[in-house]
């Protein structure tokens, strides 16, 4: 293991490894190693400080041409609605389930469906009150053949039920289904239309908990409930 004074030596002969012909002390010897040793120096540091220069130029005007960007992308975000940059609109789902009379009509007729639905199991529910009554009316003069045959009828009006409660079911979520459908065509047509003078690239539907910030500057729930009522009503 070399120490400090090895180390030293080395450094000294390696300094004194070239000699000057001309010079016969050991003052030339050592003037030259200086020369050597400060000119490897300065060369070193000067390449370290244009290494730092670049990086710093590079990261300066990286960062303004960042900034530029950000500022022009907003800028035109806000000021360039004819412009074919990315820009986005909204609106309010609540309003327009509120506010589309479409949408007022089609939860109108869901309303008389369900009604429908519910007295026509209505009745059924009747019809097996009235036979269970019967069959335990008649139980004491029912023989254990009968009894059976009782069960077994009333087991089946059950499952009869339950089907159509299930078919009645399925019935009117395909009906939901249908005309949730019927308005999200509505919409999609008539935004294709307006789109056509305002470039948006996307337009959202807003529902609490799906987005958490935006902007009211982009909210065009106004343009869309209107148009779509005029619409709607022309061909009602």
């Amino acid at each position: 293991m070399l120490n400090q004074d090895n180390i030293l030596k080395i450094t000294l002969v390696n300094c004194f490894t070239i000699q000057l012909p001309l010079s016969a002390f050991a003052s030339d010897h050592i003037l030259f190693c200086k020369k050597i040793r400060m000119k490897n120096g300065l060369l070193i540091f000067n390449v370290i400080l244009l290494i730092l220069v670049g990086v710093l130029f590079y990261l300066h005007f990286s960062s303004n041409g960042n900034k530029e960007k950000r500022v022009l992308s907003q800028s035109t975000l806000k000021t360039d609605p004819a412009g074919n940059d990315f820009r986005i609109a909204y609106f309010e789902l609540d309003s327009i389930t509120n506010s589309f009379s479409m949408v007022k009509d089609i939860k109108n007729d869901l309303n008389r469906e369900e009604e429908k639905m519910n007295g026509e199991m209505n009745q059924w529910q009747k019809r097996y009150n009235d036979k269970l009554q019967q069959y335990q009316s008649q139980a004491q003069q029912m023989n254990q053949v009968q009894s059976e045959n009782a069960n077994r009828d009333m087991l089946q009006m059950q499952e009869t039920i339950r089907n159509k409660k299930q078919e009645l079911d399925q019935k009117y979520q395909n009906l939901y289904m249908q005309k949730m459908q019927d308005v999200k065509i509505k919409i999609e047509n008539f935004l294709k239309e307006y789109n056509k003078s305002k470039g948006y690239s996307y337009i959202f539907a807003y529902e609490p908990g799906f987005i958490y910030y935006r902007d009211t500057m982009f909210n065009i729930t106004a343009d869309l409930v209107k148009g779509l009522n005029e619409q709607y009503s022309k061909k009602k």
